[in-house]
């Protein structure tokens, strides 16, 4: 297996040191493990996708920017992304820290919840208190722009469909029109006009959306502050690993990988989670204790149905 120039070029690689192997598997892209020598002697891994599809050059970008947008809030919970571009063997690639998440190593729940005395390298932080900091944390602001907005610098891909993130003030004009009505776009495009399912979706655009999620319904009126959610977290988008490759000294922590990420509506992100499953009473006990639901708090079932639609 061969290395393309432009990756060694994008992470200041010597290829004389440099390795690259077959690692794991996607269901749309290749996959692999690049391994260097660094100039004080020490190994470093890297994880390498690639894909000469078309639109993988625009899903990369959007995977980049949303690992970049977690990581920076919760520097823990998911690998760095170091680079993205186009190989001069016109092949898309997304090159990140590795994550080993093969060690069999594990830490007692009383460890996962105690903070580490300083120099340790474990985080010591669960899951559900990692996912709550990042749902409590305020997105910043974007260039040109006086305050936090709903919507995210690139387009981004939820599986192998585009996600239009163009920025909005409000959060439910936001979900109505990037989200219910793009989809339902990208639908009509594909498969052709039923008008049944167009009046449905007008619908819950038009009446159920401002009703469960308007401004000045949501939190007596005071609306929501975009934050930055993963976007795709399902069970199969979460695991336990070692950020950076492992090594001595490793610490394994719970990760999440395979973002799509957006400034939204903390409760957007327990759509999916709630759809597919895989988190349990306890996550989510210690979550809101974190992490409390929106007001009205008598509607939260309601906005997450929504939310999985």
């Amino acid at each position: 297996m061969k290395l393309d120039p432009s990756i060694l070029r994008s992470l200041s690689l010597d290829s004389t040191s440099t390795t690259v192997s077959s690692h794991g598997s996607s269901g749309f892209n290749a996959t692999a493990k690049i391994s260097t020598t660094l100039p004080n002697n020490t190994r470093k891994h890297f994880f390498l996708k690639s894909s000469p599809s078309k639109a993988a050059e625009t899903m990369f970008r959007g995977e980049h920017a949303s690992l970049n947008a977690i990581h920076s809030v919760v520097p823990s919970l998911c690998p760095v992304s170091l680079a993205t571009g186009v190989g001069e063997d016109g092949n898309a690639f997304l090159v990140t820290d590795f994550l080993d998440m093969s060690t069999t190593r594990t830490d007692s729940p009383k460890h996962q919840q105690q903070q580490q005395p300083p120099g340790k390298q474990h985080s010591g932080i669960s899951l559900a208190a990692k996912l709550a900091k990042l749902h409590t944390t305020p997105a910043p602001i974007p260039d040109g722009y006086d305050k936090p907005m709903f919507g995210f610098p690139v387009t981004t891909c939820c599986g192998d469909t585009p996600q239009p993130n163009d920025y909005k003030a409000s959060w439910a004009t936001f979900y109505a029109e990037n989200r219910l009505l793009a989809i339902l776009s990208n639908c009509e495009r594909n498969h052709g006009q039923d008008a049944e399912f167009r009046a449905l979706v007008m619908e819950i655009v038009e009446l159920v959306v401002p009703r469960l999620l308007g401004d000045e319904h949501l939190n007596h009126g005071n609306g929501i502050t975009p934050v930055v959610i993963h976007g795709d977290l399902w069970s199969g988008n979460k695991g336990r690993g070692i950020i950076g490759g492992g090594g001595e000294g490793g610490a394994v922590e719970d990760v999440i990988f395979d973002p799509s990420a957006v400034y939204g509506h903390n409760e957007y992100e327990l759509g999916i989670m709630n759809m597919f499953g895989g988190f349990g009473k306890g996550f989510w006990d210690e979550y809101h204790r974190y992490c409390p639901k929106t007001e009205p708090v008598e509607e939260f079932e309601d906005r997450v149905r929504l939310y999985e639609l």
